[in-house]
């Protein structure tokens, strides 16, 4: 049994195809009292006027995002109120990861970067049914993700590990290495 010395919030974030879902769920599963919170699903909550994140988007593109970020935050803030472990996930990079931080106001927070090789996300993509990319590139994503998202919390390059071996490395090390 996982004490509450163990309660946090979680927050996975990496490219598309980067193995965010599987890993969030297994490290979620761990605790007595866990959440898997997926941003994604506020995104597919709009059914008019929903403006899709695209290489070039602004305006508002990028207000529904950033609104798409606010709600995962303040959700994960109430199951963690509740008394949750919280797993939040969802693509979140550049500066949005930073806002995102301060969106969520209870802590312990973990930030934990998934980041594959681009070759290893090329290869995941095409042996998943779910279809993330279109407009984007894996080479774009990982650019944004490498060059534009500030250096906090716990980088994970898991090219060549299972998700069951990320989230044992994962729990190993986001103790010390992932708050923020």
């Amino acid at each position: 049994m996982l004490t509450n010395e163990n309660r946090g919030i979680f927050l996975i974030t990496g490219i598309m195809a980067s193995g965010k879902s599987t890993v969030a769920q297994l490290l979620a599963e761990k605790f007595d009292r866990g959440v898997h919170l997926r941003g994604d699903a506020f995104r597919r909550m709009i059914v008019s006027g929903r403006e899709e994140m695209l290489p070039d988007s602004e305006g508002e593109a990028v207000r529904q995002l950033r609104l798409r970020h606010q709600i995962s935050a303040a959700a994960a803030d109430a199951y963690f109120e509740a008394g949750f472990s919280v797993v939040m996930q969802d693509v979140i990079i550049g500066n949005m990861l930073q806002e995102t931080v301060e969106f969520i106001r209870n802590r312990p927070l973990y930030v934990i970067v998934l980041a594959p090789s681009p070759e290893s996300v090329a290869c995941r993509e095409a042996a998943r049914p779910k279809k993330g990319y279109g407009l984007w590139t894996v080479a774009e994503l990982d650019r944004r993700l490498h060059e534009e998202t500030p250096n906090i919390g716990l980088w994970m390059d898991t090219s060549n590990q299972s998700a069951e071996a990320t989230v044992e490395q994962l729990w190993q090390r986001v103790w010390t290495e992932a708050m923020v």
